[in-house]
């Protein structure tokens, strides 16, 4: 890039995050890409993530409840042209900022979608997610866009702060009904913060059961796609159930897991909901 390449923000929002974090923004520091600030929005975290955030980020802010306010928070105050949300236990590969912005800047895209692969060494059950993930790069319907010029960003009102899941499924297909152009590149990101066992997993898939019903009444036929247990990539890529049988067991099991645990958070959320 040269001298006038676009100022990007990197938006990352964290709650606890110590562990990875001072990872996640050596990652960012390290891009192909020179001209970047680096926001971190906490909420109210108890560990050491302030202070980590505090030496080693640009800007560090206080917002909460929940990642959609934060991330808004952040791009509020941000200078970017340009808007990059990752989480504080992601790493970055170090060509990721500049093929998305030279994919925006040359071909005239709002928005990219950034693949993420789950790091293999935390679990097997991590083995068995950046299994599942793998099959989804380029797919058109099980993605989101995490890297945004701002007219596009502001252009729809950023995240939704309604949604707790679903937040970046809402705002891509906000994005694409809107009429924005989302292209997508090949870098991509690897998650950290993998599920080191199976009922770390089944809690987490509870935990958004609870709020999905929301992003999926705004999202119509689509958004049931997205969160739908019978995906096509699984269809694509059926010989690497065949190479990989004992993977594709526990993908298998694992999602048999997620829908459960994820469909009794949702029946507890409608049994607690008032009725009117």
């Amino acid at each position: 890039m040269g001298p006038k390449e676009p100022l990007v923000s990197i938006l990352i929002p964290t709650k606890n995050s110590a562990e990875h974090l001072e990872e996640c923004i050596a990652s960012v520091r390290a891009q192909r890409y020179s001209n970047l600030e680096v926001i971190v929005i906490d909420n109210a975290s108890t560990d050491d993530t302030a202070a980590i955030a505090r030496s080693k980020a640009d800007l560090v802010l206080e917002a909460g409840d929940e990642r959609s306010k934060q991330l808004n928070a952040g791009a509020h105050r941000a200078r970017g042209d340009y808007f990059y949300r990752i989480d504080g236990d992601f790493v970055l590969d170090p060509n990721v900022v500049a093929e998305a912005v030279r994919l925006c800047e040359k071909s005239g895209y709002d928005a990219i979608a950034v693949h993420n692969d789950s790091d293999p060494r935390v679990s097997f059950w991590a083995k068995v997610r950046n299994f599942e993930r793998s099959m989804y790069k380029y797919d058109p319907t099980i993605v989101g866009a995490r890297f945004f010029s701002k007219h596009a960003f502001e252009g729809v009102g950023g995240f939704d702060e309604d949604l707790i899941a679903g937040e970046d499924y809402d705002i891509h297909n906000r994005l694409l009904a809107a009429g924005y152009r989302i292209g997508t590149i090949a870098p991509a990101e690897t998650h950290l913060g993998e599920p080191a066992s199976l009922s770390q997993f089944a809690a987490k898939c509870y935990f958004y059961g609870q709020s999905i019903g929301a992003f999926v009444r705004k999202s119509g036929a689509r958004g049931l796609r997205q969160v739908s247990p019978v995906r096509t990539a699984f269809f694509r890529h059926w010989k690497d159930f065949a190479e990989h049988p004992i993977l594709g067991l526990g993908l298998l099991f694992m999602q048999l897991v997620k829908y459960a645990c994820g469909g009794a958070g949702f029946l507890v959320a409608q049994a607690r909901a008032p009725r009117r």
